[in-house]
């Protein structure tokens, strides 16, 4: 990967296996949209971009060199090979599909508590209703940053929030969890960052700890939030493709990187014209 400081923004090019659009919207994320001219507009950790992609180049608007480095880059997970990760898909049949015909798809280094409420917010929903309820949620009780963008709120803007306060969201059932998610994190009962330390294992049970948070709820911000490859959170998608493809588990190539595979897979099953009937 290299870059260079380019006008109001940031020149990267040599970055193989990344294309902008299939990361922003293959369900990790739900905040990212798409502009006319084909950018991609953006908040993240309260800083704003958009991202222009043409060719073997992407070009990263109002971002200056400090926030490219200490965010962007870790963002897209930019330091990470992923060359070599579906090079060793190739090993398998169905992998090996899904990123020939969806290469680029990295895994998006989210904040913590963003990809936990995203996640609770996600539950029994689709994704333009979950972009929904995210936007009122910034817009509700985020930091206004200019324009139309907000941040997203921390745990800690969130103190005392009721179930009654967050109805304007129309978040319904997940709302309750959202509340019960501040309360442990600002009480103390939990901790981002140690969760962030421990064993995935470990760090499953704790998240588990705030209500409504299931396995699948858990696993996706152990994935796009915490940088723990090995996760694997398991949809409707996800278990057609266990039945369908792998019902003795997973190929050994997708080890230690079982949750960038699922991306692929997800992504695949869903979209592909080969499953088009």
């Amino acid at each position: 990967m290299k870059y260079k400081i380019s006008g109001d923004g940031i020149t990267v090019t040599d970055i193989p296996c990344l294309h902008m659009e299939r990361c922003l919207f293959c369900g990790q994320a739900f905040r990212w949209r798409k502009n006319p001219d084909g950018s991609f507009h953006g908040v993240v950790n309260g800083k704003i971009t958009d991202i222009l992609q043409q060719e073997d180049q992407i070009l990263f608007l109002r971002t200056e060199e400090k926030d490219f480095l200490d965010l962007w880059k870790n963002y897209f997970d930019m330091d990470r090979d992923y060359e070599t990760i579906c090079g060793g898909f190739s090993a398998d049949e169905n992998l090996s599909k899904a990123t020939d015909e969806f290469y680029g798809i990295r895994i998006l280094r989210q904040d913590p508590w963003e990809a936990l409420c995203s996640f609770i917010i996600s539950q029994n929903n689709n994704i333009p209703r979950i972009a929904g309820i995210i936007d009122r949620f910034c817009r509700t009780f985020g930091k206004n940053l200019g324009g139309e963008d907000f941040a997203f709120p921390s745990a800690g803007d969130l103190a005392g929030i009721t179930v009654e306060e967050l109805a304007p969201l129309r978040a319904g059932f997940r709302a309750k969890y959202i509340v019960d998610a501040v309360e442990k994190l600002n009480g103390g009962e939990l901790s981002l960052e140690n969760i962030a330390d421990m064993p995935i294992e470990e760090a499953r049970q704790e998240l588990m700890k705030i209500k409504g948070v299931g396995a699948k709820v858990a696993e996706c911000t152990l994935l796009y939030g915490f940088g723990k490859d090995e996760a694997f959170p398991v949809d409707v998608w996800v278990k057609k493709i266990m039945a369908e493809m792998y019902p003795d588990g997973l190929p050994d190539c997708t080890k230690g990187v079982e949750g960038i595979a699922q991306q692929y897979l997800f992504h695949w099953r869903r979209n592909s014209t080969q499953f088009k009937t």
